[in-house]
């Protein structure tokens, strides 16, 4: 009974063809092909390994929880900290013991027993329309979306979307839950519209003059420049780092972990190492403008073009630990009502 129910669980998994051989690495990612494949092809040409992949937009932990120990997955790319928390909340991952990616991987950026590793950083910023408000000063922090002076001027996607829980987490971490409270009624009270849409949908409004400041991650800007019919988008506004006086620019990732049955756990090593080397670093930041985790790896040049920025140092293992409080805060102002 225990062999037909293997065989019934890998029959049911989509392509690609489930890994058995030494000389390949299963991997489950909720990263999109266009940015993980050109690593994983420079991978196999470098090892040998062969790199099996399995793309969803959602629903991995609850597959990986189905498949049990039978699991075929190696290793897991998912973008988010809470994606990477709730992985190892659920016992879905194991720890890694390496001292490269260790060195690799600022400690803010990597769990505490080593579960999960942060691969890419991107920064929660806020756009500013360059013809009705311009640049904003270096003393501008997330609190100032609070006060009056901008009623009926900020756009942001649903409070509830993981990226802005996030940063709801980080200013818990710093203020607590009732100065946080306060702060979202009061961010709540500058908005133009309902929250809606995506990061990309906030800086359109701005174009469009709905709103004068808007809530974005960093890469977004980049895709933006680079689509011809988002580029006017793109250019009606100014990129802004809050905190730079204060406690820094928030920060979230994309990140990796190996997967609590990886059936090729030494080739699953192999490919989180080189996921943290300066090639594959540097891969990432050309092709989806997303800061390299890697101290002194060089950032694409339009990325660079944004300036340096002081990110907030509070560990991503902290900022986790209040998601479920952040939650309860968006409920109880009704921030997206």
């Amino acid at each position: 009974m225990k062999k037909l129910l293997a065989s019934a669980i890998l029959m049911g998994l989509a392509a690609p063809q489930v890994a058995t051989a030494a000389e390949e690495v299963n991997v489950y990612s909720y990263r999109q092909p266009f940015l993980v494949e050109p690593m994983f092809n420079e991978f196999t040409k470098e090892t040998g390994i062969k790199v099996n992949v399995k793309f969803a937009k959602k629903g991995l932990a609850e597959k990986l929880e189905q498949e049990g120990e039978y699991s075929p997955a190696d290793v897991i790319l998912t973008t988010d900290i809470s994606r990477l928390v709730e992985l190892s909340d659920k016992k879905l991952v194991q720890p890694v013991d390496s001292k490269l990616i260790d060195g690799n991987v600022p400690a803010q950026f990597r769990d505490n027993e080593d579960e999960w590793f942060a691969l890419t950083l991107r920064s929660r910023n806020v756009y500013s329309s360059k013809d009705r408000v311009g640049k904003l000063p270096a003393s501008f922090d997330y609190a100032d979306l609070a006060k009056p002076e901008w009623k009926g001027k900020i756009c942001t996607r649903s409070g509830k979307h993981p990226y802005n829980v996030s940063l709801v987490s980080s200013m818990i971490a710093h203020y607590g839950e009732a100065e946080t409270k306060k702060w979202l009624e009061g961010v709540k009270a500058n908005l133009a519209r309902k929250p809606q849409g995506n990061d990309r949908a906030q800086v359109k409004a701005v174009k469009e003059g709905l709103c004068d400041l808007a809530i974005g991650n960093s890469y977004y800007l980049g895709k933006m420049v680079n689509d011809e019919n988002q580029k006017a988008w793109a250019e009606a506004v100014y990129i802004n780092f809050p905190g730079q006086e204060g406690n820094g620019t928030h920060v979230n990732v994309s990140g990796m972990a190996m997967a609590k049955y990886a059936p090729n756990q030494a080739n699953a090593l192999k490919l989180m190492e080189f996921l943290t080397s300066d090639k594959a670093q540097e891969m990432y930041a050309e092709v989806n403008y997303e800061y390299p985790v890697k101290e002194g790896v060089k950032r694409s040049e339009l990325v660079a073009s944004w300036g340096d920025f002081k990110a907030d140092d509070v560990s991503l293992d902290k900022i986790a630990q209040y998601h479920n409080a952040a939650t309860k805060l968006l409920d109880e102002v009704k921030f997206d009502l």
